[in-house]
């Protein structure tokens, strides 16, 4: 598993366009550190390891579904760690979203659409790194045009859609918005969301 999900990394990170310089200088360090791991994507790598998460849009564009994450305490993206069964980390992440929404039918954006590195204690019990790569998604559409009705995992402590541009005061602000953007952009390119 380990193999071929660390293959997978360095493909998707190599063939990604990031957005600008810093995204791009970013993907040069997580190229980096993934030939320089035995598993990067594997939780049990102490010095951090490779996530992957996902920006989860309404068919109209205009909501996203945040989590309230228990370790972070901020409103944040639907993600987490690799597991055995991804293929590569699209998988992860569709998986991801998938298991902490509730939601079938999510579509993933083609490529990641923002990186970001964050230090945390995660299940190691020890402070780590994420490296985190982020991709869009977007909710199947309702008959009345209403963002479906999320289903919260045991992962959240709470699970709610919120207007992109009315986001709650506890979001994690330093990487969300940017990350809204960055995922409506891309989602928007692609002709899934208005």
């Amino acid at each position: 598993m380990t193999a071929a999900l660390t293959a997978s990394a360095r493909q998707i990170l190599g063939a990604w366009q990031a957005p600008d310089p810093d995204q791009d200088a970013l993907r040069h360090a997580y190229l980096a550190f993934v030939d320089a791991a035995t598993d990067p994507c594997v939780r049990a790598c102490v010095p951090g390891h490779l996530t992957a998460s996902a920006i989860v849009f309404d068919a109209t564009g205009r909501h996203v579904l945040l989590t309230l994450h228990p370790r972070v305490g901020r409103w944040v993206q639907l993600g987490g760690h690799c597991e055995p069964g991804d293929t590569g980390l699209d998988a992860a992440a569709l998986r991801e979203a998938t298991e902490e929404s509730g939601l079938a039918g999510l579509v993933l954006s083609p490529s990641p659409v923002q990186l970001h590195t964050h230090p945390i204690t995660c299940s190691l019990g020890v402070p780590t790194r994420h490296l985190d790569v982020r991709y869009g998604a977007v909710a199947p559409p309702t008959a009345d045009g209403t963002p479906p009705e999320p289903v919260c995992s045991d992962e959240s402590i709470d699970l709610a859609w919120w207007p992109v541009d009315a986001l709650p005061e506890n979001v994690d602000a330093e990487s969300v918005p940017a990350l809204i953007t960055l995922g409506h952009d891309a989602l928007r390119g692609t002709e899934l969301i208005s």
